[in-house]
């Protein structure tokens, strides 16, 4: 059984950002729930239930260091779909379904939403699309291969709910499935020597358009200072004549 994760590249959780729009020489790795992703894919894969594990990213050309830290994880092969401009969710998705068409997988597991854009929509539209059953954000993950079917527990507003999805399905992962592995430098080494396969969307007979045309990127205005009131009436003045709350 092939699993097919798909990761993306993103600013470092840790690093405090000012602007969206200015990215040169800030520390950009893996998206926090696509390497939940990954390590859920590998677990499957050491256990026994798995044969390969593929993983997919898809932009510029520096992307393709992302797929090295997957590599080095422990992934098997790595596709590079490589874009000029920014990608949205169903740009994303049709890609994804047009490389499900060619790897075949029985599971594509994906973060439930990347921590650049907090999208949330990715992993839902490729299940639409390839009308396959999803389990979205997934806090616990079996495998049943006799049956061909995929047991997922997700996190709702009142607990969690169970879904029993067949295969082949899409998961999106949460922070609580698991806890990602940290790649070992022999590992880093190794995955700089494995190939990586390169396509374009042009390959995959897929049409880039941009969903949202992006007009302008401001700071919030910055929080006026406190002032202390004197008395009940400056208050009560301050928030009907000033606030305009009463």
């Amino acid at each position: 059984m092939k699993i097919m994760v798909a990761i993306k590249r993103v600013v470092d959780y840790a690093v405090k950002i000012r602007s969206g729009v200015e990215t040169q020489n800030v520390k950009m790795s893996m998206n926090p729930f696509c390497e939940i992703a990954l390590e859920e894919a590998l677990r499957i894969k050491e256990s026994g239930l798995a044969s390969e594990v593929v993983a997919i990213t898809m932009g510029m050309k520096q992307s393709v260091d992302t797929l090295r830290t997957g590599l080095a994880m422990g992934a098997d092969r790595a596709i590079h779909v490589e874009t000029g401009g920014p990608l949205y969710p169903l740009s994303v998705a049709k890609l994804l379904r047009a490389l499900v068409e060619i790897e075949k997988p029985s599971l594509l597991i994906l973060g439930k939403q990347a921590i650049d854009d907090d999208c949330n929509q990715t992993g839902q539209m490729v299940a639409g699309l390839l009308n396959w059953p999803q389990g979205t954000f997934a806090s616990k993950v079996v495998l049943d291969k006799e049956k061909q079917v995929v047991t997922v527990d997700r996190e709702v507003d009142g607990g969690l709910e169970t879904l029993c999805l067949d295969l082949p399905a899409v998961i999106t992962t949460d922070l609580r499935l698991n806890q990602p592995r940290y790649a070992t430098l022999p590992n880093i080494m190794k995955a700089k020597s494995k190939p990586i396969k390169k396509l374009t969307p042009h390959d995959l007979n897929v049409e880039i358009k941009p969903d949202i045309e992006e007009v302008q990127v401001t700071e919030p205005p910055k929080r006026k200072a406190g002032v202390i009131v004197s008395s009940v009436d400056e208050l009560i003045d301050k928030l009907k004549n000033e606030a305009h709350v009463i």
